[in-house]
């Protein structure tokens, strides 16, 4: 006997792979909510140990990612999967997986590749409501030319439904002729309950890694947590805090990526005394050593210039373990989380210099108290506001939008 919600719904979730973001989201809606949902997923990254191009590394997240909500891995037949060619996601079985299953309504994270293209065709010809989620936008780029606007508004038009992230991903849509009927905000989130300020374990080994580093309880940090990559300005960020020469600050790199020997080198030239170079270097640190490697800082720095930074999940993590955060205005989530002076501190990519002023003034807000705690409670405050809770706020109304 199939099941189905108070509702009648049984959503299908087309989704890559098992994320560290995604996958306690659907534990939270199978627990908090009546939605009878099961996820396809296309590939088992995450899950089992692959190779990451920008982290230069092997990659499987140490927390579960399965456990808690109904899933199955539909067979990939792609000789080399992921996300950086069409057919990367090629997945024969889907539709059949799907026809099967019978689901009212699907959730689909994606349409660039040639599973999503197929599962696509299958909805609309079984015409079952299709509900997009992504998080593009146009930071930083003109307005889309006038063949993007047509074929990919074409597209859209199909679509039944959209979950937008934040601000500039809903202008995103609009630009497509998205209307706002269509439009749902359920803004990006992460696991609350692990991104837990309060705990006391995460307190201890961040007071443990703290003295490793050398930092005793006076010195500020400045942490970079990623890819070091080139999209994310590791390089510039670098640069602008040597040249700052800022007493009794650190500026910590955690995380593995192309640029990493180029920094260490550059650092190494550049430190102001033997043995007092002010800045550490941090390996990879999985899901559940991040709480404890954000509590180790003051701010938290995503500078990227590129078109690459989405959103930066990384700056939700940080703001939920009470870290203010300093971003380029190209950063997707900034006009959401980030407000210059009030939940931490925003600079223009454009500007050479803009990022060091930032950085300087962002340092000097650390030497006031008040200035200090007053940015902290509007990090509290803001991020509240971004949580599963407000996510599947924006996914229970688009559901009910389809039974209008």
């Amino acid at each position: 006997m199939t099941k189905t919600s108070e509702s009648g719904e049984r959503l299908a979730i087309v989704l890559s792979h098992p994320t560290q973001y995604y996958s306690p989201w659907f534990r939270w809606l199978r627990a908090h909510t009546p939605v009878e949902f099961r996820v396809f997923y296309l590939w088992d990254f995450g899950v089992s140990e692959r190779h990451d191009p920008n982290f230069g590394k092997g990659i499987e997240w140490d927390v579960d990612l399965l456990s808690g909500y109904d899933s199955e891995f539909v067979p990939n037949a792609s000789r080399r999967p992921g996300a950086d060619h069409f057919f990367g996601f090629n997945n024969p079985g889907l539709s059949a997986r799907l026809a099967a299953w019978r689901p009212t309504a699907l959730l689909l994270f994606g349409y660039k590749w040639a599973s999503h293209i197929r599962v696509i065709a299958w909805a609309l010809r079984n015409r079952v409501p299709i509900i997009f989620r992504g998080d593009s936008h146009l930071i930083g780029r003109a307005s889309p030319p006038l063949i993007s606007r047509v074929l990919l508004g074409g597209l859209y038009s199909r679509f039944s439904g959209f979950l937008h992230v934040g601000a500039a991903n809903r202008e995103y849509f609009e630009a497509f002729g998205v209307p706002d009927t269509r439009l749902f905000f359920a803004p990006h989130s992460v696991d609350a309950a692990l991104y837990r300020s309060d705990k006391g374990e995460y307190r201890e080994a961040a007071a443990m890694l703290r003295s490793q580093l050398g930092a005793d309880p006076a010195t500020r940090i400045v942490l970079f947590a990623g890819k070091l990559i080139a999209a994310k300005q590791p390089m510039e960020l670098l640069e602008a805090f040597l040249d700052l020469n800022a007493p009794e600050t650190l500026l910590v790199f955690v995380g593995e990526g192309r640029e990493k020997e180029r920094l260490q080198a550059f650092a190494s030239q550049r430190q102001r005394k033997p043995g007092g170079m002010p800045v550490r270097f941090l390996p990879f640190a999985n899901q559940s050593e991040m709480p404890s490697r954000y509590l180790i800082a003051d701010i938290f720095a995503l500078p990227s210039r590129g078109l690459y930074e989405t959103w930066g999940l990384a700056v939700n993590e940080a703001m939920h373990m009470g870290i203010p955060c300093l971003v380029s205005s190209r950063v997707g989530c900034q006009r959401d989380l980030v407000t210059h002076g009030e939940t931490g501190w925003v600079f223009d990519p454009e500007d050479p210099r803009a990022l060091g002023r930032c950085l300087s003034g962002a340092i000097a807000d650390l030497g006031s108290e008040a200035r200090c705690a007053k940015i902290r409670q509007g990090v509290e405050r803001r991020i509240a506001g971004y949580t599963y809770s407000q996510t599947t706020d924006g996914l229970l109304a688009a559901l009910a939008s389809l039974r209008r």
